[in-house]
């Protein structure tokens, strides 16, 4: 069966019917959330802020509980304002820094790049700085061969390429070239 007609594993009803299943159960934990952050709220101004018991007290005491309560939201004003600033300020910046990446981004080419090359050492040299003076010989490690060995894999005549030349030129070289061919079937 080709896989263009091949079925779908879940029918469109059933889709539908885990959709609609799906959003339910998000909205039922959503306002669960919600409800367990309310009361974490209320816990933690009820630690905070102790009840105000204000009956029996005289003129003079409920002036001085105004008067502290007054300081307090004061000291808290501040503070928030403080924090509203620092936000502020810092979205200004970060909105200003996501521009000058846009500018840059925009302005800014590529230049092509070429290949350099650069010894191990003058390679280590700037990764590790001036101070350090290490040299890698990269050659140390390799195998020696004698040059008695090579030259005993290939005996290679080596004339003076000139008179070759001089010797193959002509009606004559070619037919010294034939005979040559020719010589080796013969004996």
């Amino acid at each position: 069966m080709p896989e263009s007609e091949r079925k779908p594993k879940i029918t469109a009803s059933r889709k539908l019917l885990l959709k609609s299943l799906m959003l339910a159960k998000a909205k039922e934990c959503w306002e669960q959330e919600h409800e367990e952050r309310e009361a974490e709220k209320k816990r933690y101004l009820a630690e905070r802020i102790p009840a105000l018991q204000t009956r029996g007290l005289s003129l003079s005491a409920l002036q001085d509980l105004c008067r502290d309560l007054h300081a307090k939201v004061e000291v808290v004003d501040e503070e928030r304002y403080d924090i509203e600033a620092k936000c502020l300020h810092n979205t200004r910046e970060i909105k200003d820094l996501k521009l000058k990446v846009l500018d840059l981004r925009g302005k800014f080419k590529r230049p092509p790049l070429r290949r350099v090359r650069v010894s191990a050492d003058a390679m280590l040299r700037a990764l590790l700085g001036s101070k350090h003076k290490v040299s890698m010989d990269l050659r140390a490690n390799l195998k020696s061969v004698k040059k008695e060995d090579t030259e005993k894999e290939r005996p290679v005549e080596v004339g003076d390429w000139r008179k070759n030349v001089e010797a193959m030129s002509g009606m004559e070289g070619r037919k010294k070239m034939f005979d040559a061919a020719k010589s080796p079937t013969t004996q």
